[in-house]
């Protein structure tokens, strides 16, 4: 019997005990510290800038604790005024359970992000460079109306026929001497992080054949400055562009005698007037200093930029000149001065331009500019080696009538 009394007390102890311990675990209410701990599920949201955003509204608009905005301010302090938002930028965040940010990415350029990290109870901040995979890619195809047309729809395509223009600016002017049939290929840097592409980089070679013409051009650095030599080794750079603007047609040619339209007389028209459309900008055609910007009677608004050996340019009927460009102001070959416009004696928007050499007019459509020197000796023979592989990719490169960038870009992610 007293056996049966001990057992009895012993499983009563072990009840209470019990008792006790569920009530001590099952009082505390307290959320469970989830610092780093893997089996957190963190909420995922991303998004662009809108139009007038601010952080404090992004914080709103994903329900994020209105007390980790000034964490968020201090870690980016000095690191990245987030008072410059951009309309448009992509962002991404992840956000815990708790409505704490837990990390935010914020695309600063292509190139540029801002990584903010929860460390604990404080965030840390740095901003970070894309590593990209580099990869050669090689295009071609046939000029149909004109070059961006010519590579297919797409953002791609655009800046790759801007680039590949400005290659080929000193000996192509891309607004008239094209023709229907002409001929390109190009090798060019792709960009991919893993197997996305994301953007074109340089331009490493390209061949370009207009009117039976046949351009080449290789991208060759020297002393860690890049540039675009021929074949040869010959700078593709010249003191003077072909053109200071893309525009639609030539209204008015360089001649002794031309029926002014507006004073009803015959005078002689020493310049060449461009046609394109109110505000379409206007680019220095080679380095030099401006001497004049401002009003001068039948020019309207008026540039004027001196450049060496007693070249000058002259830019009238502008509709704005941009700010910075004044009399003494240095500028640089490719340089926006201002914007296509009808000022002065103007029947409709147009670039007068002029180019004089020691005050005397000439006409600019007959002026070609030297060459620089071509590459030191030192530099031939690793040159001729890269002409070599260049021309090897340049040659495999199928030409096909109807390029499209985009579609082939898209083709390559699937493979």
């Amino acid at each position: 019997m007293k056996r049966n009394h001990a057992a009895y007390g012993i499983v009563f102890v072990a009840v209470v005990a019990c008792l006790v311990f569920l009530a001590w675990t099952g009082g505390d209410k307290r959320k469970p510290v989830f610092g780093d701990d893997a089996r957190v599920k963190l909420r995922k949201v991303s998004g662009t800038v809108r139009k007038g955003d601010v952080l404090s509204r992004l914080f709103k608009r994903n329900r994020l604790q209105v007390a980790d905005l000034r964490r968020v301010k201090e870690a980016a302090d000095g690191v990245y005024d987030l008072g410059k938002l951009s309309s448009g930028r992509p962002y991404s965040m992840t956000i815990d359970p708790d409505d704490r940010l837990s990390s935010l990415t914020y695309w600063i350029d292509d190139d540029t992000y801002l990584n903010l990290s929860r460390d604990g109870e404080s965030l840390t901040a740095a901003i970070e460079k894309v590593e990209y995979e580099k990869r050669q890619l090689s295009f071609g195809g046939v000029i149909r109306d004109n070059l961006v047309a010519s590579l297919g729809p797409g953002r791609d395509a655009v800046l790759l026929a801007l680039d590949l223009s400005d290659i080929f600016a000193w000996d192509i002017d891309f607004n008239t001497d094209l023709r229907e049939g002409d001929t390109f290929r190009v090798v060019v840097e792709g960009l991919f992080a893993g197997n996305t592409f994301k953007k074109f980089g340089d331009i490493l070679s390209a061949e370009f054949i207009n009117d039976g013409q046949r351009y080449l051009a290789y991208r060759y650095e020297v002393k860690g400055n890049a540039g675009y030599y021929d074949a040869e080794g010959r700078p593709l750079k010249r003191a003077f562009l072909k053109a200071p603007l893309n525009f639609r047609r030539i209204s008015s040619h360089f001649t002794g005698r031309r029926f002014h339209p507006i004073l009803k007389v015959y005078r002689p028209h020493r310049g060449i007037d461009y046609v394109a459309a109110t505000g379409t900008p206007v680019s220095a055609l080679g380095d030099g200093v401006v001497r004049f910007a401002g009003r001068r009677g039948g020019y309207g608004k008026l540039v004027i930029i001196q450049h060496r050996n007693n070249y000058s340019t002259w830019y009238g009927h502008l509709s704005r000149i941009e700010k910075g460009i004044r009399s003494g102001a240095r500028v640089e070959q490719g340089d926006m001065i201002g914007r296509v416009g009808s000022t002065g004696l103007a029947t409709g928007p147009h670039l007068h331009f002029e180019m004089r050499v020691a005050g005397r007019a000439v006409n600019p459509l007959t002026i070609r500019t030297v060459r620089a020197e071509p590459l030191v000796a030192g530099h031939r023979t690793r040159f001729r080696e890269y002409v070599v592989s260049m021309d090897r990719r340049l040659n495999e490169t199928a030409v096909v009538d109807g390029t499209s960038i985009s579609s082939m870009l898209a083709a390559m992610e699937r493979k």
